[in-house]
């Protein structure tokens, strides 16, 4: 009589990954990115990181406010363009008067609004990315998905937070402070503020919590598409470039 025959054994089933708490992303963006931008497959929560940035970035506010403060912010970016400093200082009183209450209420609201302008920062960039990945790049992508990615990108911009406000505390000169590159973080916050813009711009490139940021992101895209980690940082960072080198354009034409 012949032996019935021995059926192989069912493969065990693979384990699914435990999903993320909310904090356990944020901690693991910080060591374990890959962690949790693939998490960011399953639920695409980004509120959390981004009240916490939040809290941050209104942290350095307060600092700047009570340090420094939006006129004097307004009165050293005049003195740091040859142009709007002439055109300033053979304006008459009343008129230099209301271009200073002006661009003080514009820095106000630009600092106390960074909650909601972090949100239409990360759209606009988001969308662009997004169409780049998904036609040059050939990823599947939701966008929901990119935005939560960028919010999570955008985790190291609390160490450059902290690292303002301990350094408009630590007694900085308000006279000296540049709104535009308040954190010793890369090459031209060291530099002579009377060097040509367009150099200090270029300058302003290498900077350590953008360079923290742009792989992360890189990351980020790499986890939630099919596109290999290295084409999606390069993707990331040839925006930047083109972003950074743009707008140092712009400066040295202003002057």
């Amino acid at each position: 009589m012949a032996a019935a025959p021995v059926l192989p054994a069912s493969p065990a089933p693979t384990p699914e990954t435990a999903p993320l708490s909310q904090g356990a992303r944020i901690v693991n963006t910080f060591i374990a990115p890959s962690k949790t931008f693939t998490d960011l497959r399953r639920s695409a929560s980004w509120w959390v990181p981004w009240i916490l940035i939040s809290v941050f970035s209104l942290l350095f506010t307060y600092a700047v406010q009570r340090q420094v403060t939006f006129e004097q912010i307004s009165r050293n970016e005049i003195a740091r363009s040859a142009k709007a400093s002439d055109q300033f200082e053979k304006a008459p009183p009343d008129q230099q008067a209301l271009q200073l209450r002006y661009m003080t209420a514009s820095y106000r609201y630009s600092f106390w609004g960074v909650p909601a302008l972090i949100l239409l920062v990360d759209l606009i960039v988001g969308a662009v990315l997004f169409a780049t990945f998904k036609f040059a790049a050939g990823a599947d992508l939701k966008f929901k998905t990119v935005f939560a990615v960028m919010i999570y990108g955008g985790l190291p911009g609390i160490v450059s937070g902290i690292l303002g406000t301990l350094a408009v505390f630590s007694g900085i000169d308000p006279e000296g402070f540049n709104v535009n590159n308040p954190v010793g973080t890369n090459p031209a916050y060291y530099m002579d503020p009377a060097t040509n813009k367009f150099v200090l711009g270029l300058a302003s490139i290498p900077d350590v919590i953008s360079i923290w940021t742009i792989v992360l992101l890189g990351i980020g895209f790499a986890c939630t598409s099919k596109v290999k980690r290295s084409t999606a940082i390069a993707i990331v960072a040839v925006w930047y470039l083109l972003w950074k080198v743009g707008t140092a354009a712009l400066a040295g034409a202003r002057g």
